[in-house]
């Protein structure tokens, strides 16, 4: 028998009878550059959680690779003295984790199995597009029954026949089942739950046929000033996708499953235990927090920093940067002569303090030339909070925040009429946008994002007792 205790959004506690794993840490909030918390929230008892053999981490998205944690968790007793560490050949997260002093890493193979005391794990792939970040599910057995944890993985029918050639029932599945649309809010795309990636999950299930299916790895939400973003990032919902899956394969069984759950997988069966964790459980049901309302209010971008002396000295040194370093920046990069090719009127638009904005504009139908103020015609724009902009003159700020955050945003309506003709650009496609060209989101500016993590929070006191996300 496995037994499987939720602690939080992607986060497992599985026990078999001599080995006990932990996936996908994420313990404390708020997380992922503070941006997010864990929704439900939770209560965990950190000197009641099981010593750990086995660590894995499934890929380097912050919502499953969260320094604080693997901080907390190398100064603290609750990793085996000989751990067995699991990871992607992802060189980042290598990297970060090395600094963190977890010194011996196996980085895992696709379909190759790793024998830990009782317990078999084989990684299984992610289909994903050139240049994103090395992801995995996993099998684990124990000779009794078998589980798969699909993660966030991309998979497609013929890795799912592939995983049949190294088990021949899947016992229990968590599953995908959500898609995220956090990115469509920022790039002006459509809204609206994606048919056919959804479609996808519900046929993945129908192909796989595991005994049980739990949906899993979609439990946290935004908080505080970007909670406006629950209305517009979480298309679909854990209850909705059951019944849905109820019709269309009835034969598979399924459950809801919570922070604090336990489940048992025997040769009998699955055996659903609510709340029944001695080391976490449920806080708030906050959950109706999280609604997929599009046609909500959306609040003007404004600037984070607080204190006017500081707001203004980054003002200034964000005026300075537009106005005398922008446009020969542009036109250093490869992407000058698309925008030429096009030209394009652009608008860069710096929100400072709630309701104040300052706007510029570059006309690339001519000789480039930044200047003050509108014009009659505007086919991209980017808009920025100015403490963001001056984090990334700075070389400071990431992508990743500004973009999750929602400070950030930015639509196009590319086309040019030419000799009677008319060109345009596809709308769905993204555009290159100028801030994001100069600014790369590149292996330094990624590498900084987590460093300052490790830089904050390792070699700290482990916490004592209780603790309510």
């Amino acid at each position: 028998m496995i037994k499987t205790t939720y602690i939080g959004h992607a986060c497992l506690l599985i026990q078999s009878q001599n080995c006990t794993m932990l996936t996908d840490p994420v313990w404390f909030d708020p997380h992922w550059e503070e941006i997010n918390v864990l929704c439900p929230s939770i209560v965990l008892d950190f000197e009641k959680v099981p010593q750990v053999d086995v660590l894995n981490i499934s890929h380097i998205h912050m919502d499953h690779f969260d320094v604080r944690t693997l901080a907390y968790l190398r100064n603290s007793k609750i990793l085996s003295p000989d751990v067995k560490v699991f990871a992607p050949d992802d060189d980042i997260m290598l990297e970060i984790m090395r600094e963190l002093d977890y010194a011996e890493i196996e980085v895992v193979e696709d379909f190759r199995p790793y024998k830990v005391k009782d317990i078999t794990l084989t990684y299984t792939p992610s289909i994903l597009p050139k240049g994103e970040p090395p992801e995995h599910g996993f099998l684990i057995e124990d000779g009794e029954v078998t589980i798969w944890n699909q993660v966030d993985s991309v998979v497609t029918p013929q890795v799912i026949e592939y995983i049949y050639k190294f088990c021949e029932q899947i016992d229990l599945a968590h599953v995908r089942f959500e898609t995220l649309l956090e990115g469509n809010f920022v790039f002006h795309q459509p809204l609206k739950l994606p048919f056919v990636e959804y479609q996808s999950f519900l046929k993945m299930v129908k192909m796989l046929k595991p005994k049980f299916i739990l949906p899993g790895s979609a439990a946290f939400r935004y908080s505080d000033e970007f909670g406006f973003l629950n209305n517009f990032s979480f298309p679909t919902s854990p209850q909705q996708f059951l019944i849905d899956l109820a019709e269309f394969c009835p034969e598979v069984k399924r459950s809801a499953f919570a922070h604090g759950d336990v489940v048992e997988i025997s040769k009998h069966g699955v055996k659903i235990l609510p709340q029944d964790s001695d080391f976490v459980r449920i806080d708030a049901n906050d959950k109706s927090i999280v609604e997929f309302k599009p046609v909500a209010a959306v609040p003007s971008i404004k600037t984070l920093t607080k204190e006017k002396a500081a707001h203004e000295k980054q003002r200034q040194e964000v005026i300075t940067f537009v106005e005398e370093e922008m446009v020969d920046q542009l036109l250093q990069t490869e992407m000058a002569e698309v925008w030429l090719h096009w030209k394009i009127s652009y608008q860069l638009e710096v929100f400072g303090a709630e309701g104040c904005s300052y706007i510029w504009t570059i006309d690339f139908s001519e000789e480039p030339k930044v200047q003050r103020g509108r014009t009659a015609k505007i086919n991209m724009y980017e808009g920025i909070a100015c403490s963001e902009l001056y984090g990334l003159i700075q070389k400071k700020a990431n992508w990743d925040f500004i973009g999750g955050s929602a400070q950030y945003r930015t639509f196009h309506n590319i086309y040019k009429v030419e000799n009677g003709g008319f060109q345009y650009y596809p709308q769905e496609k993204r555009f290159p946008q100028p801030l994001r060209i100069i600014f790369p989101n590149d292996r330094e500016m990624k590498i900084e994002q987590f460093m300052k993590d490790v830089r904050r929070w390792k070699n700290k006191a482990p916490p004592v007792g209780i603790s309510v996300s």
